[in-house]
């Protein structure tokens, strides 16, 4: 299991002091993708256009040297987040603040210098490197972009420390990605990644492609070099083994929106949104603890007719017409920011223990 073979960290990252401003802060984040047939076949069947809504008013802030996890079931909007961060999504609605610049009206020279600071480490390693290209020059790439380093000489000997921080030798910038296994070519994506000297990094499910092995090696990697550089990560994933051991801190999301987010010992003791519950109960409790467990429940509505309210009602064992009807913010209880109006108004009961097999 993940569990066992990921070490644990010495020492969490050290939160910035209360004054400090975040590394980044995102307000109100929506994108909507157009998923309409075409125009004439609108017109002759009189059908509106479709709007598919997959980011739908998101906030979170990240401070530096933290590690955010954004956690949820497939197609939850989480992936869409991480690309709208990173720029390769247009934002429908809000704000991306990076260390008190607003990226949606920086110039396109100034989002170059800005884009040096933070890199993204994608899902499939091998459909992200460049198969026609050797290794030194993948992850040499940035570097020439952003005319970081002078000389092809000074260039090779940078590659050759970068891909000895991440665990492969120099000689393997004469190499092809195909030459090399899924964790070895994950390791290349993370030495281009850090190639650019960033602060931060999006990681979008960075182990989800590998075995259990591996993810626990590539984990392991990813908090030295956290601890080495001082990176600060947005952690993109639906495996809560693995967020429990690399997060700071993880926010929930479901149907586009964050339901809950707290600090990662808070939330894996106490989780208190039904549906963060659910993930949970999903966990194989290796303890045999005979805990309760509540069952996940229905299927996912159509995310092109989202239900009113809130998005989780018609699974949820808790709902109420309140829930039907009204969207519930994202409020401060007790230590975390959750939306729901039956832990608020107390007809939820709030649970307090410790998932088995998960750390204390």
């Amino acid at each position: 299991m993940v569990e066992a073979a990921v070490r644990q960290p010495s020492a969490q990252p050290s939160p910035k002091a209360e004054g400090d401003r975040p590394l980044l802060e995102v307000e109100n984040l929506s994108r909507a993708f157009d998923v309409s047939r075409p125009w004439l076949n609108r017109v002759i069947e009189r059908a509106p256009r479709l709007l598919l809504r997959a980011v739908d008013g998101v906030s979170f802030s990240i401070n530096r040297g933290e590690t955010l996890s954004l956690v949820g079931e497939s197609g939850c909007g989480k992936s869409t987040v991480a690309r709208l961060i990173c720029g390769l999504y247009a934002p429908s609605g809000g704000r991306i603040v990076f260390d008190g610049r607003d990226l949606g009206t920086a110039d396109p020279r100034e989002m170059l210098t800005l884009r040096r600071r933070f890199q993204m480490i994608f899902q499939d390693p091998y459909a992200s490197l460049n198969p026609r290209w050797r290794v030194e020059r993948i992850v040499a790439e940035p570097i020439r972009s952003h005319d970081l380093i002078k000389g092809d000489a000074a260039i090779s000997k940078r590659v050759g420390e970068l891909l000895t921080d991440v665990g492969l030798s120099p000689l393997d910038g004469e190499k092809y990605p195909h030459e090399f296994s899924g964790g070895q070519r994950q390791r290349i994506s993370i030495a281009r990644a850090l190639s650019s000297n960033p602060e931060f990094l999006v990681c979008d499910e960075p182990t989800s492609a590998l075995d259990v092995s591996v993810q626990a090696q590539i984990l392991n990697l990813m908090k030295d070099l956290q601890r080495e550089h001082g990176l600060t990560y947005l952690f993109i994933s639906h495996n809560l083994a693995v967020v429990s051991h690399i997060s700071t801190r993880v926010g929930v999301m479901y149907l586009g929106r964050i339901v809950e987010i707290a600090a990662t010992r808070t939330l894996f003791e106490r989780p208190l949104h039904p549906y963060t519950r659910m993930l949970q109960s999903a966990i194989p409790d290796m303890t045999m603890s005979g805990k309760p467990r509540t069952p996940v429940a229905g299927e996912v509505p159509n995310p092109l007719d989202p239900p009113t309210g809130c998005a989780f009602n018609p699974r949820c064992p808790f709902a109420r017409e309140k829930c039907r009807v009204e969207r519930p913010p994202l409020l401060p209880f007790e230590g975390a920011d959750v939306a729901c109006h039956g832990i608020h108004e107390g007809w939820v009961p709030v649970e307090f223990h410790r998932q088995p097999g998960l750390p204390a």
